[in-house]
């Protein structure tokens, strides 16, 4: 039996691959569009193949002090990636707020309508800088 979402239909990521059918996981809908975004967002201006202009770039402000101006900034960063890259969505709201102050975490809430369905939903999109050791 075939789906037939309309909302769209992606690979899960990071991808996940059954060994007793050997299919890869596949997010449909609203989860769809809400993996889409969290890719959106972790990807950097040029990251991607055939589509330099993909991506958002909020790692060029990683060290920058959380003012009114920097939050600004950061939600048109992340209003202009989505009028973009995300037709399926109408952003209405994006906040951002600071989670952890020693270990820099931002919290990004993004509210948006679904345009196919007129759903209204919303997402917390974390930012952080992990040290590349495991502990």
């Amino acid at each position: 039996m075939e789906n037939r979402s309309f909302l769209g239909r992606g690979w899960s990521l990071p991808p996940e691959f059954t060994k007793e059918t050997g299919t890869v996981k596949m997010l449909e809908d609203e989860d769809d569009i809400v993996s889409s975004l969290h890719i959106l967002l972790s990807t950097r201006l040029g990251e991607r193949v055939m589509v330099p202009d993909y991506g958002c770039n909020l790692d060029d402000l990683l060290f920058n002090s959380l003012s009114i101006t920097v939050k600004t900034y950061v939600a048109d960063l992340i209003r202009t990636a989505i009028l973009y890259h995300e037709p399926r969505i109408d952003t209405k709201k994006i906040a951002i707020e600071p989670a952890d102050d020693t270990n820099g975490v931002l919290l990004i809430h993004i509210e948006f309508v679904v345009r196919a369905t007129n759903s209204r939903m919303n997402m917390v999109y974390p930012f952080y800088k992990t040290e590349g050791n495991r502990m």
